[in-house]
């Protein structure tokens, strides 16, 4: 639902506000993904939530890190290898938004394992070659449970449970994350959606034009 209100939000303000037509992506600053338009001059604009630093390992035995990230526009989700459900059709849709920046260095897509104790570099390499999975610049990582369910929880705030949420939970969401090159989360959508995709492809084209 919060998608849904986040959508509907910024497609109001971006096409019906005749004040501010060129008002650009909002910025979330907690779970409840209240969006908060700011100019970089605005002294609040420093108080912005960050994408904390982390350090995990690829299909291809390659540490992604926040240095990984540095001056790049990132898509971010999460799934697991053995899921059935919805795990397939959020592929197939990040996918789509791979192959329309498959040429541009500055976007980069992290897709995190939620059961990375199973989901090793050997279960990503096989899974991305049965996935054909190619990008360059797409990472299926993987690393310490701890770590993964606290940068989701807390860094990119991707969780569907409701209340205080504890390690030992699974972790499922199907929200795809943006963040911009400064580490702020600029939308959320939901990855099984093609309209959600197809909206997250234009806003990464808006946050390329942003100074």
């Amino acid at each position: 639902m919060k998608i849904w209100l986040f959508t509907l939000f910024v497609v109001a303000v971006l096409f019906g506000c005749k004040n501010k037509p060129e008002v650009g992506l909002p910025y979330f600053n907690d779970a409840d993904f209240t969006p908060v338009w700011l100019d970089k001059d605005d002294p609040a604009y420093k108080k912005l939530h960050v994408v904390p630093s982390f350090a995990l390992t690829d299909q291809n035995s390659h540490v992604v890190s926040e240095k990984t990230a540095i001056g790049k526009i990132c898509i971010v989700n999460f799934f697991f290898t053995r899921c059935e459900n919805i795990c397939p059709r959020m592929m197939d849709n990040m996918k789509k938004a791979a192959n329309a920046f498959a040429t541009d260095t500055s976007v980069l897509i992290i897709s995190h394992s939620v059961t990375p104790f199973y989901d090793n570099v050997a279960v990503l390499q096989k899974y991305a070659r049965d996935k054909n999975i190619t990008a360059n610049n797409w990472h299926l990582v993987t690393g310490n449970k701890d770590q993964i369910y606290s940068l989701a929880r807390k860094g990119y705030f991707a969780d569907n449970v409701t209340g205080p949420a504890v390690n030992s939970q699974f972790l499922h969401t199907e929200n795809f994350i943006l963040v911009d090159r400064n580490r702020h989360i600029r939308g959320v959508y939901n990855g099984t959606i093609e309209l959600e995709v197809d909206n997250l492809i234009r806003h990464i084209k808006m946050l390329e034009q942003e100074e």
